[in-house]
């Protein structure tokens, strides 16, 4: 049983009905994506069940977990009640895959980093496809890998909950800070979750991780990364990207620019190293790299105000990175659902960084309590009525900076949805 038919379940049942298995697939809701997969597993011989209250276990061997799913829900925890295994779907193809696998995590940064590492082992000759949290299911792409020499996996603490042998070759931890406080009771248990990627490694295996994390014993070889100035393998420092004392390139030389970038190409360089990858491809990818949309994207400068969408910026880290970039106090719009964050953990910095902030959604109050005697705090009934109250704020020179903080789902389906409206809305200023 499958339980969820987004592109993880999807690519999970699959990959069961290619190696012989009987599948039966559920999810909770029918809509029209729902009927579209639903239309494409039918004809392999996958059986589709919307909104299924409960099975005979007996009829289950096995059940696949979709990582949206909360392992609380009674279904699951009928599984588990008659002992049926329940695993997710990175364990799932990490039982089929025969290659070996480049595993990124971390609260930031994964997506653009699982790209670069993707594009660095390309370019260096060695067959791979990013995978899992970002593009296609890792389910997927196992079932075609026989091409491949490598897979480069993005792997989020949802995925991690339900791995027992995953076992990358290569896991890079990027960084960590508060986020998922509504999927999880307390950061301590998100921690947990995050570092599973280590546990089924060995000693011939390779650790790339943030000196600041404060991580157990390891069994893989470590190698820390770190841009702030502590001591570490791989260093930024007075603008230059080094490893041990050896500079590398200057930062500016490169696509990407601030601290939390260099963590993500600090975290390449290690791993190009370790593959053994020429320093001039890996600097080549460095510097020619395109930057993923919904991250800090200029969409357009008007009467002299720059629009930068950064809808992925779902938790506080990832809105101060994007903060701490801004040279002139910006207008800021933020909100979106409430993830339980300690909003005046950042108060400071948005008084430092932001002449006016233009909240939506769920979290508004709770930011106007935390950052209201500080800066100045206006509502908005949806991102059209922020954009256009941003406008009204924004001075020549200043920059609209949508960095929500929060997740979108308060508003809309994802953050994605999120950015494109903001840069649709931007666009037709005029």
């Amino acid at each position: 049983m499958v339980l969820g038919m987004g592109e993880s379940g999807r690519a999970a049942a699959e990959l069961l009905r290619a190696k012989g298995a009987e599948v039966i697939i559920c999810d909770s809701q029918m809509n029209e994506r729902i009927e579209r997969v639903a239309a494409r597993l039918r004809p392999q011989g996958i059986r589709v069940e919307i909104q299924p209250l409960a099975y005979n276990p007996c009829r289950i061997d096995l059940g696949v977990l979709s990582p949206g799913i909360d392992p609380s829900v009674p279904l699951v925890k009928q599984l588990h009640a008659e002992q049926v295994p329940v695993i997710g779907e990175i364990e799932l193809a990490a039982r089929f895959c025969e290659k070996p696998i480049v595993a990124i995590t971390g609260t930031n940064g994964k997506s653009t980093t699982t790209e670069l590492v993707a594009a660095v082992l390309e370019a260096g000759g060695k067959r791979t496809e990013a995978c899992g949290n970002i593009g296609k299911p890792f389910s997927d792409v196992v079932r075609n890998s026989e091409k491949l020499d490598v897979i480069t996996l993005e792997i989020s603490s949802f995925q991690l909950e339900t791995i027992e042998t995953f076992r990358p070759r290569i896991a890079i931890f990027l960084n960590f800070a508060p986020d998922h406080l509504d999927r999880y009771r307390s950061m301590e248990e998100y921690w947990r979750a995050k570092l599973r990627i280590f546990e089924n490694q060995g000693p011939e295996d390779y650790a790339v991780v943030n000196a600041d994390l404060d991580l157990p014993f390891l069994a893989a070889r470590r190698i820390t990364i770190h841009a702030y100035g502590k001591e570490a393998d791989y260093t930024f420092r007075d603008g230059w990207l080094c490893r041990g004392s050896e500079k590398i390139v200057l930062q500016s030389e490169t696509s990407l620019t601030g601290p939390h970038n260099a963590e993500n190409q600090l975290a390449v360089l290690a791993l190009g190293d370790l593959y053994g990858i020429d320093r001039s491809v890996v600097l080549d990818v460095l510097s020619n790299y395109k930057a993923l949309p919904h991250r800090c994207e200029l969409v357009r400068e008007l009467d002299g105000v720059r629009y930068v969408n950064d809808s992925k910026a779902t938790n506080l880290h990832s809105m101060e990175s994007a903060l701490q970039g801004m040279d002139v106090p910006c207008v800021l719009i933020a909100g979106g659902k409430d993830k339980g964050f300690d909003y005046t953990a950042i108060r400071d910095l948005v008084g430092r960084h932001v002449a006016d902030v233009v909240l939506i959604g769920e979290a508004q109050s709770r930011m106007v309590e935390a950052w209201g005697q500080r800066t100045k705090c206006h509502r908005a009934q949806d991102l059209a009525e922020a954009v256009a109250a941003a406008r009204r704020l924004a001075r020549k020179g200043q920059t609209v900076l949508l960095s929500p903080g929060c997740s979108s789902y308060d508003m809309f389906k994802n953050f994605e949805e999120r950015g494109r409206v903001f840069r649709d809305l931007v666009r037709d200023l005029t």
